[in-house]
């Protein structure tokens, strides 16, 4: 958590942000100020912009009714002072757990501090007098209206701090525990970041709501969330803390840490994704409450390198037992669509088109499922290969195992004599290997399976993925059209862990399915070599690790190429130079602007996940839209390298 030693970064919308929970004496507030202070030195080193430390921090949540004596009053105005004056010359924020009393009344404050002065004290608006809580004993509740101190300082629950783009407001503990909270709105009228200052006591379970909390909160608020605890030194009389600093990103935590003398939790956020969230979900309305402050000061703008965690395959996640569980319910959705489809239309038979690739495999696994929802017999499928030019005996073989394993009804259909005879009618020489000869057979294909489908009384299952949409990589009215597109909103990169999922099953399918996910992705329309593949997909178009990639922050948060770039070379660093990355990148934006024709008129399927190109929900563009601003970036970005 301490190993990076990196400058703070305002750059693309991150920031850098902080929980700390310092070592502390209660009811010594000289003593719990200087173990702050070396922990603000400490985030300094790191380039933290918002350092946040728990409820009540420079005396001890656990003072009791020591809080109503005037010396240790007095000793905690003196080191908010001595801690002020340590900030000077940095542009940090912080923010202080601090007793302030205000005509005769004591209130649980955060104290802002920034560059040796003191920009607000937010109060704590709901104040717990249940179980071992007794605040409202010592305390009173935020004014309901700011009050402007003495010393021009702020006083209140409506206050919000600006950098910028930046906006950053506070709640304390309990705010956050109740129907309402006013972080709730405090990000309607604007705040993207919100900071909780806590004294949250352990006790068993308490630790997974708390982070539930967190993250749950963040994500109805669109906000990122720091939340910074009091560490195990406040463990007095009947109650034990534990430190438990979490910091949450729209729903996600980034990083947490729990159980030390003292701690100092480290992450950014990113505003800008924020804000693009915050703009597409219609439902999150802005307040505009005339009651609210907004307190401007400045951060220094500089670059940094980012260091959590930026995964690879942002549509799959990471932790194993997910990815199962993530698996188990996609199929299922898949097929309950399916299975729907299959009832309102009345259709006798499901037919496929089976390759012996990814995409065909999902789509045959699928349509199983929806059959056997139905108590349907699976001979109601029927799977077709249709050999052609290219076809090897790998994939045919795999296609004819898979569907013999599963049990429904399978058809060879070779389509070569059909595909000549289409040559010999529109003059294509059968030598010229240009994309008429390609999509000849994907259309061929396609109208085999609709006439067998309508010979059958039954309805054609899509096979194509979210990636080929994304590219534009699918014959148009060949394998673009089906009567129900079952992987339609599955990347590719997540069909791959679908499948592999279904073979650990270890059904009678299993030893065919795992060939299958051994074989390279390939539209197999060019002749093979040798009898082996010669027509590999990632070789054209580019990996499509790296597609799923761009596709997912391009189409979910609208992110600019120079942003994309710069989290896919963080992200694939060890295994692409930029060089490729800038590369693929760009083949993959002149892709996505040129094909959308294809997306504007696909067929129904159902939808499994928060990125999917149907034109009735999800994505509208124009087919005709330019990607020159796109590309004149990576043009600017790629002058630097």
């Amino acid at each position: 958590m301490w190993k990076y030693n990196i400058i703070a970064d305002m750059k693309d919308g991150f920031i850098k942000v902080a929980a700390a929970s310092p070592e502390l004496k209660v009811a010594d507030p000289m003593f719990n100020v200087g173990k702050m202070m070396e922990l603000f030195d400490l985030a300094k080193g790191f380039g933290v912009k918002v350092l946040v430390f728990p409820e009540l921090s420079i005396t001890g949540y656990t003072c009791q009714d020591l809080f109503l004596s005037s010396v240790l009053q007095t000793e905690a105005e003196k080191a908010l002072k001595r801690y002020s004056e340590h900030t000077k010359g940095s542009d940090m924020l912080s923010f202080v757990g601090y007793p302030l009393s205000y005509k005769g009344k004591l209130y649980n404050t955060a104290a802002a501090v920034q560059n040796g002065r003191i920009l607000s004290y937010t109060a704590k608006t709901y104040l717990p007098s249940y179980a071992e809580f007794q605040e409202n004993r010592w305390f009173f509740p935020s004014p309901e209206e700011n009050v402007r101190l003495g010393d021009g300082c702020l006083l209140g629950n409506k206050i919000i701090h600006r950098a910028g783009k930046f906006l950053i407001a506070a709640e304390i503990c309990e705010d956050l525990w109740v129907p309402v909270s006013p972080s709730s709105s405090h990000t309607a009228n604007g705040a993207q970041i919100i900071v909780n200052l806590s004294a949250s006591d352990e006790v068993v379970g308490k630790d997974e709501y708390r982070r539930n909390l967190v993250a749950m909160h963040s994500a109805k608020t669109v906000s990122a969330y720091v939340y910074a605890d009091a560490s195990e030194c406040e463990s007095t009389s009947d109650m034990v803390f534990a430190g438990s600093n979490i910091i949450a990103e729209n729903g996600a935590v980034l990083e947490e840490g729990a159980f030390a003398l003292e701690s100092l939790t480290v992450s950014e956020v990113d505003v800008e994704k924020l804000d693009s969230e915050r703009r597409r979900l219609t439902t999150f309305k802005m307040d505009h409450d005339p009651s609210y402050s907004f307190i401007d000061f400045d951060f220094e703008v500089s670059e940094t390198v980012l260091t959590h965690k930026i995964s690879m395959y942002p549509f799959v996640p990471s932790a194993q037992e997910e990815k199962k569980s993530r698996c188990e319910k996609i199929l299922c959705l898949q097929a309950v669509g399916l299975k729907r489809r299959l009832l309102h239309t009345g259709s006798k038979s499901l037919v496929v088109g089976l390759s012996g690739g990814l995409d065909s495999t999902l789509a045959l696994l699928v349509s199983v499922r929806a059959i056997d929802m139905l108590g349907r017999d699976r001979k109601d499928i029927i799977a077709i290969t249709m050999p052609c030019f290219g076809t090897t005996k790998r994939t045919k073989g795999n296609a004819e195992k898979l569907a013999f394993a599963l049990g429904v009804s399978f058809r060879t259909i070779d389509i070569k004599r059909s595909v000549l005879s289409h040559f010999k009618d529109i003059g294509q020489d059968p030598e010229d290997l240009s994309v008429t000869y390609e999509n000849a057979q994907a259309r061929e294909r396609t109208q085999v399976l609709m006439d067998v489908a309508n010979s059958t009384g039954g309805l054609v299952v899509g096979t194509g993925d979210l990636s080929e949409l994304a590219l534009g990589w699918a014959t148009y009215n060949g394998d673009h059209m089906s009567m129900y597109a079952v992987n339609a909103s599955i990347p590719k990169t997540l069909v791959r862990h679908i499948v592999s999922y279904a073979a650990s099953l270890k059904g009678p399918e299993a030893e065919v399915l795992e060939d299958i996910l051994a074989t390279p992705v390939s539209p197999e329309l060019l002749p093979a070599k040798d009898g082996r593949i010669s027509q590999v997909t990632e070789d054209i178009v580019g990996p499509y690790e790296l597609h799923d990639f761009f596709m997912y922050y391009m189409v979910r948060f609208g992110f600019s190429p120079a942003k994309i770039f710069r989290l896919a070379e963080y992200a694939f660093g060890d295994l692409y130079p930029k060089e490729v990355i800038m590369k693929w990148l760009r083949i993959f934006i002149k892709r996505f602007f040129a094909q959308q024709f294809k997306r504007n008129c696909l067929p129904d399927g159902p939808k499994v996940g928060s990125v999917t190109f149907s034109p009735r929900s999800d994505w509208r563009m124009p087919s005709d839209a330019s990607s020159s601003a796109w590309l004149e970036e990576l043009d600017r970005l790629g002058e630097t390298f």
